[in-house]
């Protein structure tokens, strides 16, 4: 990273001077945006492998649905969905990151060749996470979560919901560094959409710099939710824009994220966001030369 950066950056991650770009691979039937397209392990190697070409500095490979009123899926359908896609995507000389709420899923992808952990519980839903991840030692993300997504909606409620997101998360960070987490492994995430209404997520966008002050590299992951969908609705019918349609706003809140000094964003179309955070970069530059 540049040297305006303000944190320092977990081992085994690309040092860049912009924002990085993860890109999305679900190998799941059921997410919201994609669900089924990637369910075969081959179309989602091939997914993968694509998104690198696109621009994609890290691939996240998640056989879960975390969308509102998902249920879990059986431990050994997400390790059979997942492991596979992880270790020939590795094998590629892909960066892979596995998104799983799962210690025994996280320890069997970084065994496959995984060098991020990203846990949308922050190790809430499997007490043994923090273990594998000490004991792995990969980067963590530590997303912002205050339950399952069937029940998440219900738990909406804050105060104000910056203050309460920076607070929990730093209480999640505290116990993770108690249960032998080494600090330079951590990566917030302020979680959008997970127990957060639009206003929720706009509030946090809008004020992520209270995020990126404590620290740490700050992902950030908004790519086609259902607050984007709300704000782009038609304007006579109500009804929501598409998921699929969503990525050119996507691609404005990677902008405005990278501007906010986000280490990374995490969206589907991998090709318009790698070009904007390009060009946030360059402008940062030219503006620090004067």
């Amino acid at each position: 990273m540049s040297n305006s950066v303000p944190y320092s950056l977990p081992s085994g991650l690309p040092r860049l001077d912009r924002c990085a770009v993860m890109g999305v691979v679900n190998v799941t039937p059921d997410s919201f945006s994609d669900g089924g397209l990637w369910h075969d392990p081959a179309k989602a190697i091939a997914h993968g492998l694509a998104l690198r070409a696109r621009g994609a500095d890290l691939v996240d490979v998640g056989g879960e649905s975390t969308r509102p009123g998902s249920q879990r899926v059986p431990e050994e359908e997400e390790l059979r969905r997942v492991v596979p896609v992880v270790r020939e995507l590795a094998a590629a000389g892909v960066l892979v990151s596995v998104d799983t709420m799962r210690a025994s899923v996280a320890e069997r992808a970084v065994e496959a060749g995984a060098v991020v952990v990203n846990d949308v519980s922050g190790g809430l839903a499997d007490p043994a996470m923090a273990r594998v991840v000490a004991e792995t030692g990969a980067p963590f993300v530590v997303m912002h979560w205050r339950g399952q997504s069937a029940d998440m909606d219900r738990l909406a409620v804050y105060g104000d919901v910056v203050a309460d997101v920076v607070g929990e998360l730093t209480a999640r960070v505290d116990a993770l560094l108690a249960a032998g987490v080494k600090e330079d492994q951590l990566i917030l995430d302020p979680g959008l959409g997970f127990a957060k209404t639009a206003e929720h997520n706009w509030a946090l966008l809008g004020r992520l710099d209270e995020l990126t002050a404590l620290g740490r590299p700050v992902l950030v992951a908004a790519s086609r939710k259902r607050f984007l969908g709300t704000l782009l609705a038609d304007p006579e019918t109500r009804e929501l824009r598409p998921a699929r349609e969503r990525d050119d706003a996507t691609a404005a809140v990677s902008v405005l994220s990278a501007r906010a000094g986000a280490w990374a964003v995490r969206v589907h179309d991998v090709s318009g966001t790698a070009d904007a955070v390009r060009v946030v970069a360059a402008w940062q530059r030219a503006a620090r030369q004067g």
